[in-house]
This record gives C-alpha cells, structure tokens and sequence, in this order.
C-alpha cells in the first residue's frame, strides 16, 4: 500500500516535467493573440488582434508573419483602426513547457490615425505548452517608428511597444 502512494505521488510531482514535444524543424505555427500597443510614455493606447504565422528552421528558429488590426474608441481618444503587417524571426531556448524566446521584426504599421510608416523592432517573450503542439503565448515587442530611410538614426525617440497574449499550436 505504502509503494502504491509513493508511486502515484512520484507520478504526480513528477508530471509537469514530462518532456513536451514542442516544435520539429519544418514544422509551422500559427497564433491568434489578443494585442494591445502603447507610444513610448503609455498615454495612446489601442488594442485589437493579432494573426501569426510560422515556420521553423530548426527546433529554435521561428521565422513568419505577423498580421495586427487594432482600434480606438472613446470620449477621449479619436475613433480609428489600425494595422501592421510584420515579418519576425525569434529565436527560442530551452525544451521544457516553458520557452522563452528572443527576436526581431521588420514591417509597417498603416491606418486611420498614423501615418504610414516603416518599423523595425526587437521582441521578447514566452510560450508555454500545455500540451505537446498547444501553447500560451506572451510576447513585448519595442518598435522603433521611421518614414524613410533617413529617418532610421532618428527612429530611437519615435516607437512605440506592441504586447500580446494568445493561443499557438504547431503542426
């Protein structure tokens, strides 16, 4: 009796660190997030969706698409949407559940209430499998905000953050 319950307590402490499949290189992933974007002092804010689509080079290497609509409504701020459209590549550590990864994007954010205009940023987050191609996903990305290419050693004032929350699966 006593070998049975430290067998099935073993088993329990022991399941959240089952190895989790995760991402095979030439697998894709597709993600549907929740999203919000702030300017750099947090006083505009929006928030909207967010569409992802990927590939993966190798079993760390994430590259793909990016798809954001989002909009503003309110007393106090104009009502607009907007959207960006960004191609990404992160790079992801660890094999666990818990992944944290680390990239960067290239794109542009267009809409009612912004001028269109070019972006390049850096991003970070976290995707954590609740099952072996299903996971959570959060993500903060800084980009900075240019016009043309003479504004890119000005763009560091000019950014803005990008932050999601969503569902991905792998396939």
């Amino acid at each position: 009796m006593n070998k049975c319950i430290v067998y099935a307590a073993s088993l329990l402490l022991a399941a959240p660190l089952a190895a989790v499949a995760g991402p095979q290189s030439g697998d894709k992933s597709v993600t549907l997030s929740g999203t919000g974007s702030s300017d750099k002092n947090f006083d505009g804010n929006t928030f909207g969706v967010s569409g992802e689509f990927g590939y993966y080079g190798s079993e760390q290497l994430l590259y793909g698409i990016r798809q954001s609509i989002s909009g503003s409504a309110g007393e106090e701020v104009k009502d607009s949407w907007n959207g960006s459209t960004r191609l990404f590549a992160d790079y992801h550590f660890g094999s666990g559940a818990a992944r944290p990864f680390v990239g960067a994007n290239l794109g542009a954010l267009y809409g009612e209430n912004v001028k269109n205009t070019g972006t390049a940023g850096l991003e970070a987050g976290l995707k954590y499998y609740v099952l072996d191609n299903t996971f959570i996903n959060f993500g903060v990305e800084y980009a900075f905000l240019f016009d043309d290419g003479d504004d890119v050693d000005n763009s560091f004032n000019d950014g803005a953050f990008f932050y999601n929350l969503g569902v991905g699966f792998n396939f």
